[in-house]
């Protein structure tokens, strides 16, 4: 594993999920790519947490392919909220209402990794949007629950880890929102790692091994993301965390798959020119 200053990730809008939605620069990096072949590892991991870059057909293409062959009891959805994936759980039919109701975009793109769910059970861990709104002025431990001590989300982050994750939260937003903002959005993303690491551990109790999880890259990275906070909850859980990437990332992963970059304009052109 390495370790250097990691790039932007999710930021706090659950309909765009963030103003930025780009891969860090290139960079020198030590990488562990596999290109063709197996994704997983054997024995496959309790729970497998599958990154992407959220506006890209070929990472989704790719997450399809490893659920696939991963044969999930159920996948965790970091776009949906507990209600919508019930919803769409007891009727697939309704999965795209779900999904809108959710105030994500790019269906579509998702059609492959629903088309590869099988008999999966569908599961939300989305917060609704007052959630977020509450946790982003007050503090994750106050929302997340009397388990929040299991999850970390009540403890202070070292303060150099504090001031990194906040100027990588000012980059995503395109340096234009004031820096003291940036502490909120720390706090929302935390929250997130671990309603997600949450979810997932209670799928696995309930389903059984393996469960997936489908979130932006900046969840699954393993030094603070999800699988961080999984071991801290549930250290006999196994877990493995692959991304996949636009281009060479300094962000630690188990497995890293390198994707064509998606066509997009530029996301901050509209903010910084006004």
């Amino acid at each position: 594993m390495w370790v250097s200053t990691p790039p932007p990730s999710d930021i706090l809008d659950p309909a765009t999920h963030g103003i930025r939605q780009k891969e860090p620069p290139m960079r020198f990096a030590p990488l562990l790519m596999c290109l063709a072949g197996p994704v997983l590892a054997d024995p496959v991991a309790d729970i497998v947490i599958l990154g992407e870059v959220h506006d890209n057909a070929a990472a989704h293409q790719g997450q399809a392919d490893v659920l696939a062959d991963l044969n999930p009891s159920a996948v965790i959805f970091e776009m949906l909220t507990a209600a919508d994936a019930a919803t769409a759980d007891a009727d697939r039919s309704l999965l795209s209402k779900a999904w809108e109701a959710s105030g994500w975009t790019h269906f579509a793109l998702y059609a492959p990794i629903f088309d590869a769910l099988g008999e999966a059970r569908i599961v939300g861990a989305a917060a609704p949007r007052d959630t977020i709104s509450a946790v982003y002025a007050n503090s994750p431990a106050a929302l997340f629950g009397p388990d929040a001590p299991r999850f970390g989300p009540d403890q202070a982050l070292p303060d150099d880890q504090q001031a990194t994750r906040e100027s990588l939260q000012f980059d995503a937003h395109c340096e234009v929102m004031p820096r003291d903002m940036m502490a909120g959005m720390v706090a929302v993303q935390r929250y997130r790692d671990a309603v997600l690491a949450r979810a997932a551990l209670e799928a696995l109790d309930t389903y059984g091994p393996p469960v997936a999880v489908i979130a932006g890259n900046g969840h699954a990275r393993t030094d603070w993301g999800v699988p961080a906070l999984i071991a801290l909850a549930a250290p006999e859980v196994t877990t493995h965390a692959t991304a996949f990437v636009e281009g060479p990332t300094d962000m630690p992963f188990d497995d890293i798959r390198i994707v064509p970059p998606a066509a997009r304009d530029d996301p901050c052109a509209a903010l910084t020119t006004n």
